[in-house]
């Protein structure tokens, strides 16, 4: 294995228990995709880790113990990762959730998410995907009663994004269970599923009735998955918008499936900031927004990012929120932490009377490292507007 020294900084960083490894730790790198040993300045060991490039740093401290990448190594981590999540197995209203996710079960760099009786593994570097047969394998052991698997590629290099990877394939479309909800998904179709699986406890508040007996505009919509647990939490009126023309057909099929009948509910193929412009020419409002954007966007008429324009999509949504509404202000960027989520926020209410009624961050599930808060990436408030 090869040996790395890395200066004060860093074993200081080590020895907190953070795990990122980036770039500037290093004054040369050796080759990539490959396990180190880390040294502190004075020869003694620091532990193992590996280096290979991802969307977020240069590699991952694994352990301060020798030890090897091995089968043994990682059926230890998954039966741990399987022991943690028990209280998700023994719950009949909720069939998916996150198995194992990168630093926080233990290995940075790949996650494995469960949909009904099949998963998904995600692998967000070269490395990993250089050794995931070695993974694979773990995961079968530990995993037996999984019945077919598919992987998605999140980092440059590889010439496809998804694939079959063993067991059964799963039906093309099919439907799993959160909160009682049923959602359909899709594992074998580019990078997406059709739900994002780290919002269940925000959609649990929709379905707890947070929207009861009110109208709900959902923002950045994708497949509408806020607006059908409203719709099954007593919401008398849902409205989604999306950009992508895919997203209606996709989220119409999640109303269907839970029975609900379309009249009531809207979906809106358009531009977020467009809708605004649209409701307010219309006089329409409503009692309830989620707004949910991806970290960054680019269209033909605009760029938009979390960092700085966060603060648009709020005050634009106060101006068709109906006295005494909701907003629900959301944000996945790991960039931007909870204090400047929160100063972009302040700064699009602009002094406007309101209180914070809860806050999210990753659920149990998605298990991050504690000392790293850049790892729990999810930051959101349900916020109340007073009159």
């Amino acid at each position: 294995m090869k040996k790395l020294t890395v200066s004060r900084q860093v074993a200081t960083k080590i020895k907190q228990g953070q795990s990122l490894l980036e770039k500037e730790d290093f004054e040369s790198l050796p080759a990539l995709d490959q396990p180190v040993q880390l040294l502190a300045g004075d020869g003694h060991s620091l532990g193992v880790g590996y280096l290979s490039e991802q969307n977020k740093g240069i590699g991952w401290f694994v352990s301060s113990e020798p030890l090897s990448f091995d089968l043994a190594f990682f059926q230890e981590l998954f039966t741990r990762a399987k022991s943690y999540r028990s209280s998700y197995y023994s719950d009949a209203s909720t069939t998916a959730f996150r198995l194992f996710n990168q630093e926080g079960d233990g290995f940075g760099g790949f996650t494995v998410d469960l949909y009904g009786e099949f998963v998904v593994f995600s692998w967000y570097n070269p490395y990993v995907f250089q050794i995931k047969e070695t993974i694979l394998a773990a995961f079968q052991a530990v995993f037996p009663e999984v019945r077919g698997a598919y992987e998605k590629i999140r980092f440059k290099g590889v010439e496809y994004e998804s694939a079959f990877v063993y067991g059964e394939e799963a039906p093309k479309e099919f439907f799993i269970l959160e909160n009682g909800v049923s959602y359909q998904v899709f594992l074998n179709d580019g990078l997406m599923t059709g739900i994002f699986l780290d919002q269940h406890e925000v959609r649990a508040s929709l379905v707890d009735g947070l929207a009861a007996g009110k109208s709900l505009l959902n923002m950045f919509s994708y497949t509408a998955a806020f607006s059908v647990a409203a719709a099954m939490g007593g919401a008398v009126q849902t409205t989604s918008v999306d950009l992508a023309k895919r997203s209606r057909e996709l989220s119409e099929a999640h109303f269907v499936a839970n029975g609900l009948a379309l009249d009531d509910h809207r979906f809106v193929v358009m531009d977020v900031f467009d809708y605004y412009k649209y409701a307010k020419r219309h006089e329409l409002s409503y009692d309830v927004i989620v707004i949910d954007p991806p970290s960054f966007a680019r269209n033909k008429k605009r760029t938009f990012s979390v960092a700085k324009d966060y603060h648009r999509l709020v005050s634009e949504a106060l101006e068709i929120l109906n006295p005494g509404g909701i907003l629900i202000l959301s944000t996945n960027a790991a960039n931007v932490n909870k204090e400047k989520f929160k100063k972009q926020i302040e700064k699009g209410f602009q002094g406007r009377k309101h209180r914070y009624l809860a806050t999210y961050g990753l659920p149990a599930d998605f298990r991050w490292n504690k000392k790293e808060e850049s790892s729990n990436y999810l930051k959101v408030f349900t916020i109340k507007v007073d009159v």
